[in-house]
């Protein structure tokens, strides 16, 4: 799999990838074009290396949480192309006559809650709120008023009272925002 002719995407590749993630085949192949473009040692995989090289990643304060999105089904810490595009298709607009579980309602809320479950125990504590609001904010805000937003968070969505926030709860604390809109980019054509 090392040159770039025995990495072209196959018809029946994007006949998957389309069922799969709902992008268009050119949508899919715009996306080849650019997994390729950042795939600098031809190998058909992409490094967290490969990642940070992307400016607008470089710059994000939760660029690493991002990339580390891309790394989650990877078991060698490279991605191949269909799981670049099985994490993009979570920013895929939901379209009402486009069903498709990977950016549905509940799998763009997963993918936002997981920004914020540093050690993956599928409970957000107040540390994790935290260092993610760290990651945001930077020194722009003191730490008592970063405290206060933690502390007023768990208050209002912790709902059991273990102090954490459980996806039900974040799912609870989010119901009147529009998710499906700001978790979406919109993929040219």
């Amino acid at each position: 799999m090392g040159n770039k002719s025995s990495l072209m995407l196959q018809e029946q590749d994007i006949r998957d990838i389309q069922a799969e993630t709902g992008f268009l085949p050119s949508q899919i192949e715009r996306l080849y074009s650019r997994f390729t473009s950042l795939d600098k040692g031809d190998s058909g995989t992409l490094s967290r290396e490969d990642f940070l090289r992307i400016p607008e990643l470089a710059i994000n304060p939760l660029g690493d949480r991002i990339v580390h999105a891309f790394f989650k089904e990877s078991e060698d810490d490279h991605v191949n192309f269909r799981q670049f595009v099985r994490v993009l298709a979570h920013f895929r607009p939901i379209k009402k006559a486009q069903d498709n579980k990977l950016n549905a309602r509940e799998e763009k809320l997963r993918f936002a809650f997981k920004m914020y479950d540093l050690d993956d125990d599928e409970r957000i504590s107040r540390e994790e709120l935290l260092a993610v609001l760290h990651m945001m904010v930077g020194e722009n805000i003191s730490d008592d008023q970063l405290n206060s937003i933690a502390e007023r968070t768990i208050l209002e969505a912790d709902r059991d009272g273990d102090q954490m926030i459980s996806f039900e709860e974040f799912c609870s604390a989010l119901e009147r925002t529009d998710v499906e809109q700001k978790m979406s980019i919109k993929f040219l054509k």
